[in-house]
């Protein structure tokens, strides 16, 4: 007696449960990915932070900054 053919439905619902899989696996390396990059970018942050820092101390010791700008700290 010759095997009964699959039920397209299962076979669809197969397929569909292995793309899936597929998809969580990429979705999962992309937030691996992307909380590098926000790692990262506040790292930078931190570091243009400081700079600032830095700069804004430079300019009011060699009085580069008036009292009424936007920069000016006491």
């Amino acid at each position: 007696m010759a095997e009964e053919p699959e039920n397209l439905t299962l076979i669809i619902v197969r397929k569909l449960a292995e793309r899936f899989d597929g998809f969580a696996d990429d979705l999962h390396n992309v937030k691996i990915r992307l909380s590098y990059v926000e790692e990262n970018l506040a790292g930078v942050n931190r570091r243009l932070d400081r700079f600032d820092a830095r700069l804004d101390q430079i300019e009011k010791r060699l009085d580069l900054v008036e009292p009424h700008q936007p920069g000016f700290r006491e």
